[in-house]
């Protein structure tokens, strides 16, 4: 019963970034024009050449253009467009949002700051003398000196995986017992991070804690309610990574400087109630002025795209040609096209 509408209207711009002659890998010879203060979508087969043509070139010249270093660009004749107004680009990948055990989705939007301040400010914290680094586990302090806040004692084994034991003292809670008496609305620090991110607001919301539910709310809105704030980075998935970059992106979306984000297919196992979610989003950054590059297979985020660019018609040495660009409407009428096929059905 539930989809994802059509949209109404199409969004238009006058500001471009065209890429003349691109011949990297398996492209051949293209003109290629990116719109930009919108949402563009690559498309075409596995093997068509999307990667190459936005990873290897419209990311590394767009770097270039705004001042960033990088790779070097793939081969290309000429850059032409309006895109003065774009200060910095994005490549919003499905890497870990942090390498250490300790990382979580809220020290990764910067709200633990404020959630270690608040704990800070109760009562007994400052019969005791208790400053925000007390409620951190990554510096000595509050933290269980046996385990070092990570809650868990690895054995490492010699010739079989490491084991991980829940550490005795703290009981898996990463803090001291005595940090732990310091409560906010009846909860200690760990009940906090064992709240899930729906739950958290809820909680912070009775508080009148706005600062930290301003924080929050983005993870919340793409689609990221149920994982728990003290959940390891090194557990969530590609995609979760990917959208707790795109919540922090959210958090500080409304500065002047206007920037291109690119996203490598961020719908891989999204439900599709979730990808409603993500194009809410896109919409929340594209309304801040920015701009969005994604390369999709997923047809629901395809048809709701302002511009399409269609690679193919198959991969590797058969690809690389654009088969067809402009508006899905635009697109479906494309006789060479795959994706033309798959999009009418949702189109009309």
């Amino acid at each position: 019963k539930m989809e994802i509408k059509v949209p109404k209207e199409r969004r238009t711009s006058k500001n471009h970034i065209t890429i003349n002659g691109v011949r990297e890998n398996n492209l051949k010879n293209i003109n290629v024009t990116f719109p930009l203060d919108m949402l563009t979508v690559v498309t075409g087969v596995s093997g068509s050449g999307k990667s190459t043509l936005v990873k290897k070139l419209l990311y590394p010249i767009v770097l270039k253009e705004t001042g960033g270093y990088g790779e070097k660009a793939g081969q290309h004749t000429s850059v032409e467009g309006k895109y003065k107004h774009i200060k910095h680009v994005e490549f919003v990948d499905q890497n870990p949002i942090g390498r250490s055990s300790r990382s979580n989705p809220v020290t990764y939007i910067k709200a633990y700051d404020d959630i270690r301040s608040l704990f800070a400010g109760q009562k007994l914290s400052k019969i005791r003398n208790y400053q925000a680094k007390h409620f951190s586990f990554n510096v000595d302090g509050g933290r269980c000196e046996k385990c070092k806040g990570e809650g868990e004692i690895t054995v490492e084994m010699q010739f079989m995986a490491d084991v991980h034991l829940e550490c005795e003292t703290c009981g898996g809670k990463r803090f001291k017992k005595e940090v732990l008496e310091v409560t906010f609305n009846n909860a200690n620090i760990d009940d906090v991070l064992n709240m899930t991110i729906d739950d958290a607001i809820q909680f912070f919301e009775t508080g009148e804690q706005t600062k930290i539910v301003t924080k929050l709310k983005p993870l919340q809105d793409v689609g990221l309610g149920y994982v728990t704030l003290g959940q390891s980075s090194s557990t969530l998935s590609g995609g979760e990574a990917q959208r707790i970059k795109l919540a922090s992106f959210l958090i500080k979306g409304s500065t002047k400087e206007k920037a291109l984000f690119i996203f490598d297919e961020p719908t891989t196992g999204l439900h599709f109630h979730d990808i409603q979610k993500l194009l809410k989003s896109f919409n929340a950054l594209i309304q801040k002025g920015h701009s969005i590059v994604v390369i999709e297979h997923n047809i629901d985020l395809i048809k709701c795209a302002d511009y399409i660019i269609d690679l193919g018609p198959g991969g590797g040495e058969n690809g690389g040609q654009l088969l067809a660009e402009g508006t899905p409407e635009e697109v479906v009428k494309s006789k060479k096209s795959y994706t033309a096929n798959y999009l009418k059905e949702k189109i009309n």
